[in-house]
């Protein structure tokens, strides 16, 4: 009975690569770094290398393992090519026919952020729930789709890239992604910075602790927020329309049991959690105005949990 698998999590500065057994018990884990601009065949390999020391480390026959489940940062289609990682520097990479190429076992590639959200379903803050959608709060906003337990990857890969929702129509300034009025300008961690700074700059008669830390981050703001800064509280409550905003569509479309919130916003879900949940019930379809919230709690072994499942998912498929 093969009762192990593999999770990869390729990300652009490392890779983690974590062997469980397909009951969710994570008993290893490894981490290998990401060269600048990797050619992806001998990256894969690399990774692969790495797979089978470990296979042979352990004394496994490769007939105990499932597979290996990958995550990558890009948009991956259901037959697992990825067309496109910017932070890799890949265009279009057959992932999953390389490490097979190399494992001689079946392999299963996903994106990150919705291999995350598998993670998050099966072992994590969203345990319990069939069907849901993860977003990660960071730098820029990453998404994940989960229905009947599987990972919707969209047509072109691009199913959950939630921090691209249109949320404003009055934009002049860019998003990264080229287009204006994007969520992830008001409800990242970036956001809630240019959130709070606009409102400084548009306020100074108001008093605000922002106002003397010269350089500040969104957890600055959600600090400020918790101790009653007026200013930041207007911020956070602005950002969180916004969100709030974004998921009451989603629900419209999808109408998932629960929300997860991750990424590294989510350590002040106490102060941003009670905002979001009051917009997004202010602005949902009544009957999904119930909908759960509720935080991510599988950090880092998230995406690593969630390549397993995939792989774990992707056979009981065809079985």
């Amino acid at each position: 009975m093969k009762v192990y698998a593999f999770g990869v999590d390729i990300g652009g500065t490392s890779v983690k690569i974590g062997l469980g057994r397909t009951s969710g018990w994570l008993f290893e884990t490894r981490k290998i770094g990401t060269p600048p601009a990797p050619s992806p065949e001998s990256f894969l390999a690399q990774i692969a290398d790495v797979i089978k020391q470990r296979i042979q480390a352990r004394g496994f026959r490769a007939a105990d393992v499932l597979g290996i489940g990958v995550g990558v940062p890009g948009p991956v289609d259901a037959q697992g090519m990825v067309h496109g990682c910017a932070n890799l520097g890949w265009g279009d990479v057959d992932v999953k026919a390389i490490l097979e190429q190399h494992l001689q076992m079946p392999v299963q590639v996903g994106n990150d952020a919705d291999v995350a959200a598998l993670g998050e379903m099966w072992q994590g803050g969203g345990k319990g729930f069939s069907n849901l959608v993860m977003i990660t709060l960071g730098t820029g906003i990453g998404g994940g789709v989960i229905i009947n337990q599987h990972v919707v990857p969209g047509r072109f890969g691009s199913a959950g890239e939630i921090g691209h929702l249109h949320v404003d129509g009055q934009e002049r300034e860019p998003c990264n992604c080229g287009n204006f009025g994007c969520l992830e300008q008001y409800a990242s961690a970036t956001g809630i910075v240019r959130t709070a700074k606009t409102l400084l700059a548009g306020h100074p008669e108001v008093a605000s602790v922002l106002k003397n830390a010269g350089s500040f981050d969104a957890k600055a703001v959600c600090d400020a927020a918790r101790e009653g800064d007026a200013l930041a509280n207007a911020a956070l409550g602005q950002s969180m329309e916004k969100l709030g905003q974004a998921l009451a569509m989603i629900s419209c479309v999808v109408d998932p049991d629960a929300y997860v919130i991750g990424g590294g916003v989510s350590a002040a879900a106490d102060v941003f959690m009670p905002p979001l949940k009051q917009a997004y019930r202010h602005y949902a379809f009544p009957a999904s105005k119930d909908t759960v919230f509720t935080q991510a709690t599988l950090g880092n072994q998230a995406g690593i949990i969630g390549g397993i499942k995939l792989i774990m998912s992707k056979e009981s498929k065809e079985k």
